[in-house]
């Protein structure tokens, strides 16, 4: 699925003048510009630098079982966090635009970082350098199975409609973000989520959001390229107004608990801030390769790892799908473009967060927004990563944006994910129902993962019960077995924990 009509192949190679740039990511083969590269990768570094402010908030403001935090301290140093994730996530970026040639940049997974937080180091006797440890083992093991081709064996298994699947599960996924980090959609118990603040839409960033969104669908289908990057920096630009003219405020206190619900959601638009800062590095290196074993058990540090790389294969491979069809870079027999090269960066990236301690490094998302926006290679990367490493010194940068701001995006494209729901055939099916397990769980359970897992399960039962064996590939037959296990690794962890 390509957002923007494609430039033809001699337009591209005139725009790029048959430069070291298009040899090296192949810009006019993929009938692609420098221009729209460029585009694309800020983009989506607007789209997800709200990570830089959000990953510390995750990683960083929770004691271990020592009573330490992240980096070793007595007290919270976000700080430290933010500087390790700007740094890391930049890097990798880097990287998988120069390994993989592929437009998917590369930050700390919130899931991971939250599975760390709340449920690894949490365990009697883990510290947060063991845990940073078990991330590194984690992307070793990745590593391996990507060179020994196990990794895309498995990708290659999957049927083609229940990819597809997973890239529609995904686009109601992360609209459904946008709307949530927007505060469009909130939920405060009783029946579930609602509308705005108490079912109604209030409050200055709420109209933000809306006006954005709007803005974007109307410029969408005028057909105005850069559209996106417009979006976001027309809402930003309102939004500092806003902030200035009736200071507006932040949502939460100091106490992260809600002190204004009408105030801005992750960060204050404003220009009244320190620009410069210089970076701590602290937290770079907090990882104890082996320590985990020794202080909870082999059993359990196991299944943490397990749990980990269950989670980080099928949300890559889920991500691959999902920004290869947007960017229409999806081969005639459904193959992504250098596939093996993208997962071994991948798994770089998940040893390259453990050693540099800001959780597993993984394909984002939001690239999805950038892929839109026109980029095709990995050139959209390099910029990506770059304006990444910018915000070590100028951290107030990605601060400026506000979430409401950003949001938008998300939703425009979760609208083009889900245009490919009609090459699902749902007259069929035996792939029909796991299609729709597989869209329907990934929103309605916050995780990608569990979307990808209760899809294979319902398509191997549901063939497997019908007798037709030979219609599934051995190794969906493992990788649904292992989902089974995963799916019941927290009961399971907390049985052989307790005995």
């Amino acid at each position: 699925m390509s957002s923007q009509p494609p430039a033809s192949t001699s337009t591209s190679a005139r725009s790029s003048n048959g430069g070291l740039l298009d040899r090296v990511f192949e810009i006019s083969t993929r009938n692609s510009t420098v221009g729209r590269e460029v585009r694309g990768g800020v983009a989506t570094f607007f789209s997800m630098a709200y990570i830089v402010i959000l990953n510390p908030l995750i990683l960083g403001t929770v004691a271990d079982s020592a009573g330490r935090f992240l980096g070793g301290g007595d007290v919270p140093n976000l700080a430290a966090v933010a500087a390790a994730t700007s740094l890391v996530s930049g890097v990798l970026t880097i990287l998988m635009g120069l390994v993989g040639n592929f437009p998917m940049a590369v930050s700390s997974s919130l899931g991971l970082s939250a599975l760390l937080t709340y449920g690894i180091v949490a365990l009697p006797g883990m510290t947060w350098a063991d845990a940073m440890g078990l991330v590194v083992i984690e992307g070793i093991i990745l590593l391996i199975l990507v060179l020994t081709g196990f990794r895309t064996a498995i990708f290659n298994a999957v049927p083609g409609q229940l990819k597809t699947a997973i890239s529609v599960g995904i686009g109601l996924f992360i609209a459904m973000i946008g709307m949530i980090n927007a505060g469009f959609i909130s939920y405060e118990g009783g029946p579930g989520f609602q509308l705005g603040m108490g079912g109604y839409i209030s409050g200055w960033p709420l109209i933000i959001f809306l006006v954005a969104l709007f803005a974007l669908f109307v410029m969408w289908a005028s057909g105005v390229r850069g559209a996106i990057l417009l979006s976001i920096i027309g809402a930003t630009v309102l939004a500092l107004v806003l902030e200035a003219v009736f200071r507006i405020g932040p949502k939460t206190g100091d106490d992260g608990e809600v002190a204004n619900e009408h105030g801005w959601g992750l960060s204050v638009p404003t220009l009244d801030q320190q620009w410069f800062s210089l970076p701590d590095f602290s937290v770079l290196g907090s990882f104890n390769l082996l320590g985990s074993w020794q202080h909870i058990g082999i059993i359990a540090a196991t299944l943490a790892v397990f749990t980990m790389l269950l989670a980080n294969f099928f949300d890559l491979l889920g991500t691959m799908v999902a920004v290869t069809k947007t960017a229409g870079l999806e081969g005639d027999n459904g193959e992504i473009p250098h596939a093996k090269r993208i997962m071994v960066a991948d798994a770089l990236g998940a040893i390259g967060g453990g050693m540099g301690g800001t959780s597993s490094n993984s394909g984002f998302i939001e690239s999805t927004v950038g892929a839109g926006d026109g980029a095709r290679t990995g050139l959209a990367n390099v910029v990506t990563g770059v304006l990444f490493l910018a915000t070590i010194l100028l951290a107030p940068l990605a601060a400026v944006i506000p979430t409401e701001a950003a949001a938008p995006t998300l939703v425009l494209v979760g609208f083009l994910m889900m245009q490919q729901i009609t090459s699902i055939d749902w007259k069929d099916l035996e792939l029909a129902i796991p299609a729709y397990m597989t869209i329907v769980m990934m929103p309605f359970s916050y995780s990608i993962t569990n979307g990808i897992g209760a899809g294979f399960l319902t398509f191997v039962i549901i063939k497997l019960v019908r007798g037709k064996f030979r219609e599934v590939h051995p190794l969906m037959l493992l990788t649904s077995a292992l989902f089974a296990v995963y799916f019941v690794s927290g009961p399971l962890q907390d049985l052989l924990g307790a005995a």
